[in-house]
């Protein structure tokens, strides 16, 4: 069988299947808002955006970093088109939690830009994006924001009705820009008692398109064209997953897996190859008596492991194992006060073997207890939130690395939120968040003391750090009436011990040696004077400094034309800055001023939208760093929908980077480390079919 076979043989399937779903049709279900406010309520009184159905289907991209770029506050560090995670209102990395159906998502790809994220965009149903610090229930890391990644493996409700029946969907993809080859098939039995899930993906795609013509050394590559050098990759994953469904809860099991090969852009002849399978247990009670109402609980176990190849070469491979179990209890109301409270404990273990192993072994243990209170009043409500954690970091050195040695640390970080949402007239809300935050350093941030290829960096952790500590302020006007919504929001986030990786402008060689007259120790007791060929390295060290982040943030859309025919004009827009208060230097890395617009329109089954993103210039650098200029992107996207039988089929097409606009992202590490070296993607279309049945 092919690449597209499962998604072809869905596709072949939808009549027949089709035709037992209509047999008992499926239940409609309302969407559950997992991150957003784990009470269920519709109003999110933090700044939140979800996406889902077909605005998701358009806007999906290769990693999920670039998926949600231009969403307002939300950039990506873009390591080139394979490795690109989300960056909220400036803040990357753990202060930035990535979750899965709401529980842990491990992998490393916090720990360098060039690893990838274990979730793929083809194998999402819905993306919810909580920002500032509403999600402090997530932990003292989630403090710039948190991600849900959401599927449909294991449901909480019921699909069909007690005659059971079968549904799923369908989609094949194909891109110009990258030569992207794509699939994706879900399926989903049951009755009123028990759901069945199934999925599957499959992708491939070449090196991506650009406007410059740029140089390659990677063997059987032409040495000059306008593509980014080893930006190829080959992805594929499924997962099989069940619930039982009682009178008052379910009980639910998921195993998935994920497999990628893909270039690092950085390099030429490197290559990483990365596993990771996920386990989750997942249940819960409702309707019970007393002072708990309902009970839920969700056990998860991830193992990734990925190899970094050098050519054919095993270079360094690196493991992360972990295990979270996490308890919520919802209690019943107390006048107008309602909430939960929780406990959650995990454990991660992490290794890396090789010569980018710039990290110990290490282990993280956490458990916190947590709650959330909604006080009901007449002009709108409060919300309350606590969450008190101990955070055990130890070192356990590493048997082939003499420098890393056992060390332990210990952190008992606390957070506290309070917010308000304000009913207005006219239809306006206002909502505020103040917070308290506290994070434990991570394990690299602490022990790191190696070369990072990758980031082409020597790069120094201390294992003396304190907590980083934050004061956030955050708030809010929005307005919604009919098809017309605007949303403005400004926050400042004030750190006391922020850790920040920053440059000394020395060189060290790969042995961690000093570059002193220029001479590189070849880690066999030799030097670069004695013939062999060693890489000098510039020393990146982790430091806490005094910060500040502050925003706006704003978007609307304003319907132009009612009727059978409706246009409407969506804009967006979002300004940070963020600085060094103790040198009074810009924080590196961050997303310049951005403007966008959309014109969309809709006429029966089709919808059409033209569009364009501006970026400013990003001047507001640290000392000795490069700027990015500014650049403009349009795109263009149209859509058809119609009947076939009891199927539901969707065409799409969209064209990103309409006027192959050479650009580079300010967001990214590579405009410092490899300027020139990977481009945003060129012109591209790509075309897809999605069917539901």
């Amino acid at each position: 069988m092919n690449r597209f076979s499962l998604a072809l043989v869905s596709v072949g399937s939808l009549s027949y299947l089709g035709a037992l779903a209509q047999q008992a049709p499926a239940a409609a279900l309302a969407p559950v808002t997992v991150t957003g406010n784990p009470l269920g309520a519709a109003d999110w009184i933090a700044p939140a955006t979800q996406y889902s159905g077909t605005e998701l289907l358009l806007r999906t991209k290769t990693t999920l970093g670039e998926t949600l770029d231009g969403t307002p506050g939300i950039s990506s560090t873009y390591f080139g088109p394979n490795a690109s995670r989300p960056i909220i209102r400036g803040l990357d990395g753990d202060r930035i939690r990535i979750l899965n159906n709401g529980g842990a998502a491990v992998d490393a790809s916090s720990l360098s830009y060039d690893h990838a994220v274990s979730t793929d965009p083809l194998s999402i149903e819905r993306i919810e994006v909580l920002r500032g610090p509403g999600a402090l229930q997530y932990g003292g890391s989630a403090v710039g924001g948190v991600i849900n990644v959401i599927d449909s493996r294991i449901a909480r409700e019921a699909l069909f009705d007690a005659k059971g029946g079968v549904s799923g969907k369908a989609s094949l993809a194909w891109a110009s820009g990258n030569a992207e080859r794509g699939g994706a098939g879900v399926i989903e039995a049951g009755n009123d008692r028990y759901a069945l899930h199934a999925d599957a993906f499959k992708r491939r795609t070449d090196d991506v398109s650009v406007p410059v013509a740029l140089s390659c050394t990677r063997p059987g590559a032409a040495v000059l064209a306008r593509r980014i050098c080893n930006s190829a990759s080959d992805s594929q994953g499924g997962a099989l997953g069940g619930s039982l469904l009682l009178k008052d809860g379910y009980l639910g099991a998921s195993v998935s897996g994920l497999r990628s090969d893909y270039g690092t852009v950085a390099e030429d002849e490197v290559t990483i190859g990365m596993k990771s399978d996920r386990y989750a247990l997942q249940g819960e009670l409702r309707g019970l008596s007393g002072w708990l109402q309902s009970i839920k609980g969700q056990l998860v176990r991830s193992v990734y492991q990925h190899t970094e190849y050098e050519g054919a070469e095993v270079g360094t491979v690196f493991k992360n194992r972990g295990t979270e179990l996490r308890l919520e209890a919802r209690h019943a109301k107390l006048g107008a006060l309602d909430g939960l409270v929780g406990w959650q404990t995990d454990s991660v273990r992490f290794s890396a073997d090789g010569e980018e192993a710039f990290a110990p072994y290490s282990q993280t243990r956490q458990s916190a207890v947590f709650a959330y209170e909604e006080l009901s009043t007449g002009w709108g409500k409060l919300s309350f939130g606590a969450r008190r954690e101990l955070v055990r970091v130890t070192s356990l050195g590493n048997p082939s690395v003499a420098r890393f040695v056992p060390a332990r640390r210990s952190f008992q970080p606390a957070s506290y939120a309070l917010g308000a949402l304000w009913n207005l007239p006219q239809g306006w809300q206002a909502t505020g968040n103040l917070s308290y935050s506290e994070r434990a350093p991570k394990d690299y941030e602490l022990f790191a003391n190696g070369p990072h290829i990758a980031t082409h960096a020597y790069e120094l952790g201390s294992p003396n750090f304190a907590k980083e500590r934050s004061r956030n302020l955050d708030v809010g006007l929005n307005w919604r009436h009919g098809a017309h919504r605007v949303a403005v929001g400004a926050f400042v986030n004030r750190f006391q011990d922020y850790i920040a990786q920053q440059a000394t402008g020395r060189n060290r060689d790969t042995a961690g040696n000093g570059a002193a007259a220029g001479v590189a120790d070849c880690g066999d007791g030799t030097s670069a004077e004695s013939g062999c060929v060693a890489e000098l390295l510039p020393e990146y060290v982790y430091i806490q400094v005094p910060a500040r982040f502050k925003g706006l943030e704003a978007s609307a859309s304003v319907r132009l034309l009612e009727g059978p025919t409706a246009v409407d004009l969506q804009l967006r827009g979002d300004l940070l800055r963020a600085r060094d208060l103790g040198t009074g230097q810009a924080l590196p890395r961050m997303a310049p001023a951005r403007l966008g617009a959309t014109m969309l329109w809709t006429h029966g089954m089709w919808r059409g939208s033209v569009g364009a993103s501006h970026l400013a210039a990003q001047t507001r650098v640290p000392s000795g760093q490069r700027a990015s200029e500014a650049y403009t992107l349009w795109n263009a996207g149209l859509s058809y929908r119609l009947q076939a039988g009891t199927a539901k089929l969707l065409w799409f097409a969209r064209l990103d980077n309409a006027r192959d606009t050479l650009a580079y992202s300010a967001t990214s590490i590579l405009s410092q480390t490899a300027p020139g070296k990977a481009p945003l993607p060129g012109r591209s279309i790509k075309v897809g079919l999605q069917g539901h049945f």
